[in-house]
């Protein structure tokens, strides 16, 4: 989570350097835009490593329940 801050502060640095640098704007906005889709990956691979740790412990739960019933 701490790269998604990261890539998010970057891109926001971009934007408001491209609003005072404006013979340089499209090169800068393009950066923001590149920092904002890295922001995007890291918080989907984040959460997706999360959703896989919930359904290995709910498979753990569901087999330890099954052990324990028979």
């Amino acid at each position: 989570m701490e790269n998604v801050r990261r890539y998010r502060a970057l891109a926001s640095l971009c934007r408001q350097q491209a609003a005072y640098r404006p013979l340089q704007n499209w090169q800068l906005l393009g950066q923001a835009e590149h920092f904002e889709h890295l922001a995007e990956v890291a918080l989907k691979a984040h959460f997706e490593a999360c959703n896989a740790q919930r359904e290995d412990d709910a498979i753990a739960a569901a087999a330890w329940e099954t052990s324990a019933a028979a």
